[in-house]
Order: C-alpha cells, then structure tokens, then sequence
C-alpha cells in the first residue's frame, strides 16, 4: 500500500500546451480570467508610468511582456527604495507602493497570474519562438541566394565583357568610341586590297595549270570550239593588273576622273580628278559688276521706244508679215561654247574626252560586291579543282585517267603532289583572308549605314548588360548585409525570449507545486528543447 508520504513524493507531469486547460478542469483558475486580466494590464500600464530611478526596475520595464513574476519583484525593489514611506502599522503610503500592490493583488484573485502564465508559456513555445526562428532562417536564406546571385552576376558580367572584348579584337578597335573607330577601319581596305591583289600573283601557276587541264581535257573529247576557253578570269585579270577599279575592268581603259560614293559614316566622295569647266573670255561674258552684258547697252532704250530688239545690223524686213527674217537665206549657224549646264545635265564629264568612273564603276574589284564575288566564287573553283587533282593523285592509280593523261603535254604529267599542294595553299590562304569574319564585317560596313550603328548598338548592349549585371550585383550585396544586419539584431532577441520563457517555466513549476503540498511539477513537452 502507497503512503500518503510516497505520494508526495510523485511528481505531476503536465504538457506545455495543455497546461491552461488542466488548470481551468482543476478550477484553479476561472474560464473567464481574460476579462479579469485585462483589467491588471490596465492597472500596469498606468502603474509604470510613475517609477523610481533604479536601474533593475528599468530592466525589466524595457522589451518584455510584464507579467506576474515581474510585478512581484517590482514590489521587492519598491520596499527598499520606498521605505521611508513605510509607517508604524507596516503600510505604505507611497502611491507607486500602493498601485503595485494593487496589480499583485488582482492577480492572485481566481488565480489569474497562472492563467495568464500557462497561456504565455504556450504562446512562446509555439508561436513567438518559432517564428523569430523562421525570420532568422530567411534571412540565412536570403544570404545564401544573395551570394549565388552575386556570382552568377559576376559571371554574366565577365562573359558579356569577354564577349565585347573578343568582338572588338575580331574586329580590331578598341573599344572606347566604338563608332568612329568601326568608321575609322573601312580605311584600312585598301591597304586590305593592295596587299590581297599582290598576293593573287602567287596564283599565277595554279591558274596556268588549270586552264592546261581544263583545255587538254576539251580538246581531247573533241570540242576544239571550246578548248581555248580561259578559266578564272577575273583572277587572271587580277593577277595581271592588280585591284583595278570596276570601270577599268569593264572598259579597259585607266579612267581619268574617278569619283568615289560617300562613306556610310556621312563622309564626302573622294575624287582622283576634279573636273574643271572653262569659260573661254569671262571678261567678255560678264561685266566688272557680275552682270552679264549683252553687247549693246542702249538696246533697253531702243525696247522702251519702239518695242523692238535690234539684233545688231540684221535684216528684219519681214516684220510686215509677222515673221523674223534670219539671213539672206534663210538659214543661220549658231555656235553654243562653254554651255556647263547642259555638259553637267548630258553625264559626260565637264571636260572633253574625259573617262569618268561614277557609281559602282568608280569601286575597285574587291570592293565591289559582284566582282569580289565572282573573285571568291573562282577562288573556291580553283581551291576545289586543285583539292580534287591530290586526292586522284595521291589516290590509288586509275588505268583510265593514266591512260587519258599519256597524251598529255609535259607540264600537266610532271606535276607531283608537292607542288599541286603548293599551288593550294596560297589559294585556300587568300580566300581564307576574304571571307573570314572581320572582312564579312567591314564589307558590311562599308555597304550599309544602318549596319554601322545596328554593329555599334550591338556592342554596346553588351557593355550595357555587363554594367546591368553588376549593378544588379551591387544591389545583392547591399541585400545580403541587410539580411545579415537582421540577422544579428534577431539573434539576441530569441536567445532573450528562450531564457525569459524557461525562467517562467520554473515559477510555473514552483507556483503550481506551492498548490499541491510542494510535490514537484514538471511541465513537459518541446519547451524541454528550447
């Protein structure tokens, strides 16, 4: 049989969250104590507004939920700093006594201050202290993405810089005023041109073996009509008399004036020549004052008088009938010098037999589209020819093809394999030098203006979008300061919270055990893992 001193010894377990209900079912408190509660925190909020100065009072009146507890050691404190208001009877006639005195007092009526606790308790565990957990894990958080973003910006940034960088090596500028130094590279072209025409010469021997094989091949099918055909001829042509101009290629003939279009960047057309128009005795033409004179100056006063014009010693004797008699007969020669209206409005030049080059025809061949076309589509003709003849030589022997080339003259038999890899190497580097991307971009700018500035904003988006993603890094890092500032200033706020929480855990524990004889109390639950 149990003693009733064992019994006292068993301690009473109760859960954290159904701390308020076991107190209410054990009628220590009243279901109603909230009404009753509301009126205490009333009487504190007037209380605290009249305190002493003493330094543990401050404390506990600053960032805390005042509880019970607390008003228990106000009152302490009040004893020591109002005791000279104390009288013979043991009372205080200190108000600020009197006012705390009476918060105690309300309290332990019904019990509230255990209610009031029980719900605090609660109220922390499940609510207070998770969610400044889950503030301090968010900005945790956001650190963590604020630093993957950082380097994902930096990344960004790098790489469109990169990108700018290797697009203005490609094109060869650097990079500080991108449009005047894309303008500033159509310059460099015929230099470009010069250099690639001189090259085109190393062809000759290539071309020369091709035209042989193409002609020993016609001739021995039997079409002599088409066995002197000339093969590549804009490369021999090349070859032969270098970057001509268009007009020159077309006509045969050097031209003496060459008249250059504009550049797309807004510049004036360059002209090798400029046509000069004479005017044969300006003195006789014009007057000292500018004025153009007509011979005789009286003739205006013979037109006021009469009404007639004095063509100077003319016969007009047919005036009776209305008509102008030119001559004796009939006829008249009229020589018409130095007209440059009409020599401008006829397109033939201001000057006699003068070779204009205008337009497209004033262009150099490698500067012209479909000339440096037909250079590029030759070029890749005579590059395939040549590619061909290695893989058939170097391949295994062809009693036809050896049979067909017996016939054949001694310079296409004694070709070996070296030298047709040396006829091909300088055909693949020349065409490599015309179609690579630089070249494909400066041809570009050249024919379009709007290409110019679509290159130039292209450019600088990239300029842009890596100064865009830095500044979006910037505004990472200044959020993850931010989110590590509120991180520090939370952390001492839940660890503030844990203790006042597990300090009213005890005075719970001791409160209750005060009801039941001292036996121990323990309250149970996540409270134990704060």
């Amino acid at each position: 049989m149990v003693s009733q001193q064992d019994i006292q010894k068993l301690p009473i377990d109760i859960h954290y969250n159904k701390l308020l209900d076991w107190l209410v079912d054990r009628r220590h408190c009243n279901r109603q104590w909230q009404a009753a509660a509301l009126v205490v925190r009333e009487k504190i909020n007037a209380a605290i507004q009249d305190m002493p100065e003493v330094q543990e009072i401050t404390q506990l009146l600053q960032g805390t939920y005042i509880n019970y507890f607390h008003c228990i050691r106000i009152v302490e404190l009040l004893k020591v700093s109002e005791a000279n208001t104390k009288d013979i009877f043991g009372r205080y006639s200190s108000q600020r006594m009197k006012d705390w005195q009476e918060v105690v007092r309300l309290y332990e009526k019904d019990n509230v201050n255990l209610a009031e606790g029980a719900q605090l308790l609660t109220r922390n565990v499940n609510y207070e202290i998770p969610a400044v957990k889950r503030q301090i894990a968010k900005c945790k958080q956001t650190q963590e993405e604020c630093v993957k973003k950082e380097a994902d910006f930096t990344s960004q940034a790098r790489i469109e810089r990169e990108g700018f960088k290797a697009s203005c090596k490609e094109l060869g500028i650097v990079g500080k005023n991108i449009r005047s130094e894309l303008l500033a590279l159509l310059k460099q072209l015929p230099g470009i041109h010069q250099k690639l025409a001189e090259e085109t010469k190393s062809l000759q021997p290539a071309i020369d073996f091709y035209t042989a094989f193409v002609q020993f091949l016609l001739s021995s099918s039997g079409d002599d009509a088409k066995a002197d055909v000339s093969m590549v001829s804009m490369l021999r042509y090349l070859t032969s008399h270098g970057n001509t101009t268009v007009y020159q290629w077309r006509t045969g003939e050097v031209p003496t004036v060459v008249v250059e279009p504009g550049l797309p960047g807004g510049g004036e057309p360059a002209a090798t020549e400029e046509p000069q128009i004479t005017w044969e005795d300006s003195g006789d033409a014009a007057g000292g004052d500018g004025e153009i004179s007509w011979g005789d100056e009286g003739a205006e006063g013979q037109e006021e008088e009469g009404g007639e014009i004095d063509w100077g010693g003319m016969d007009t004797g047919g005036a009776e009938d209305g008509g102008i008699d030119w001559g004796g007969d009939g006829e008249l020669d009229i020589t018409v010098e130095g007209s440059g209206a009409d020599q401008s409005q006829n397109g033939a030049g201001a000057v006699a037999d003068s070779r204009v080059a205008m337009g497209t025809d004033a262009l150099s061949l490698f500067d012209h589209k479909e000339t440096r076309d037909q250079v590029i589509n030759e070029l890749r003709e005579l590059s395939g020819f040549l590619a061909q003849r290695l893989v058939e030589m170097e391949g295994e022997n062809n009693v036809v093809a050896e049979t067909i080339f017996q016939s054949a003259p001694q310079e296409l038999q004694m070709r070996s394999v070296e030298e047709i890899t040396d006829m091909l190497a300088p055909v693949d580097t020349i065409l490599a030098q015309l179609t690579n991307n630089r070249m494909r971009q400066l041809y570009m700018l050249k024919a379009s203006p709007k290409y110019v500035d679509r290159l130039t904003a292209n450019l600088q988006q990239k300029l842009d979008q890596a100064d865009k993603m830095l500044a979006r890094k910037r505004i990472m890092i200044e959020k993850r300061q931010g989110a590590l500032q509120d991180q520090r200033q939370t952390e001492p706020k839940l660890q503030v919270i844990i203790k006042k929480t597990k300090e009213l855990k005890k005075q719970m524990e001791g409160e209750i055990s005060k009801r039941y004889s001292d036996r121990p109390v323990n309250i149970m639950g996540e409270i134990n893992l704060l």
